[in-house]
């Protein structure tokens, strides 16, 4: 039984700020580690706070949580408070949208991974694409910066 009143408790969580889901994003730094993509960065001072953001080819990676993002496959309402969760994942799912959005507006290449695509490791549609981007984005720039091409002679 909770001896603490209501206002309290609900303060003193108020001040509890979260870091992410570590496990999660260790796991996509693993997938990331595998596939040699380099060049991420996490904690980057970006709207909708980004797990991982790539500023050179200007890509920002997501991870949603199933439950707190409304997986349909794995999301499940607890059955208390039923009302309250409903509409604490709507919410979530509609500042997504909107972060998404001003973000692509403003450049960047956004990528949402659902917590279950990166425990399966990554092998969706979503992670090719992404990983096409960020090759393509490296190759541009060693070439920009001076590196050799592999159809120019050596000097």
């Amino acid at each position: 039984m909770d001896n603490i009143p209501p206002p309290v408790r609900s303060r003193v969580m108020g001040q509890i700020r979260s870091r992410g889901n570590r496990t999660t994003e260790i796991a996509l730094i693993g997938v990331f580690r595998q596939h040699a993509i380099t060049g991420w960065r996490r904690g980057v001072p970006l709207i909708g706070k980004p797990d991982f953001v790539f500023p050179i080819c200007r890509v920002v990676v997501f991870v949603d949580g199933c439950f707190w993002h409304g997986c349909r496959s794995h999301c499940r309402t607890p059955h208390t408070r039923r009302k309250y969760w409903t509409r604490k994942v709507r919410l979530n799912q509609e500042r997504d949208t909107e972060v998404t959005r001003m973000l692509r507006t403003s450049g960047w290449s956004v990528f949402r991974f659902w917590e279950h695509d990166v425990k399966a490791g990554c092998k969706t549609h979503g992670f090719k694409r992404m990983k096409t981007i960020i090759q393509q984005s490296a190759f541009l720039v060693r070439d920009t910066r001076g590196g050799s091409r592999a159809d120019e002679p050596r000097r």
